[in-house]
């Protein structure tokens, strides 16, 4: 069983990403500019956020291979909302960035295999806090998505618009 490719763990991943892609792609550029509070980002960097971790976490901490075929190449010093408020994302970069992204996320969910999650991945050189497993790493993305999901469906819900519908 080691051998075993940990996507049944994440059978459900493909389908939130896709829920999110839906969402995205039918909003507006004022629903993106939606903020659920003033201290809080406005939907589109929340969104890209999302994506920018997934390469951050996946390609940089990682090392796996993909960050070159996203906006995102620069992802730990350069992400929508954490360090970039000023290059609003459009519904359809965003589009293109959902499925990017996945594209790293797929890729993982096929490569790694079950005795791969207890490996230790480390980056003294960013911190004594460094060190992860790639078991962590994984779970931390899966949540970090449904996470700003739901962040986004508070948004949504607020305005009276549909929002990702994570369950159907």
């Amino acid at each position: 069983m080691t051998g075993a490719s940990i996507r049944p763990a994440f059978g459900t991943w493909p389908h939130y990403n896709q829920r999110l892609r839906e969402t995205v792609e039918r909003m507006t550029d004022e629903q993106l500019a939606m903020q659920p509070s003033s201290d809080r980002w406005p939907a589109w960097a929340t969104i890209g956020h999302t994506l920018c971790q997934r390469v951050f976490l996946l390609c940089d901490f990682a090392g796996e291979p993909g960050a070159d075929t996203t906006r995102f190449t620069n992802a730990a010093f350069d992400c929508p909302g954490d360090d970039d408020l000023e290059h609003v994302l459009s519904a359809g970069d965003l589009v293109e960035q959902i499925d990017a992204t996945f594209r790293i996320v797929d890729g993982c969910l096929d490569r790694w295999t079950i005795h791969m999650l207890d490996e230790e991945i480390s980056h003294p050189e960013w911190g004594e806090d460094r060190t992860h497993t790639r078991g962590w790493i994984i779970q931390r993305v899966f949540s970090h998505d449904v996470y700003h999901c739901a962040e986004l469906n508070e948004t949504l819900g607020a305005a009276g618009l549909p929002q990702i519908d994570l369950w159907e």
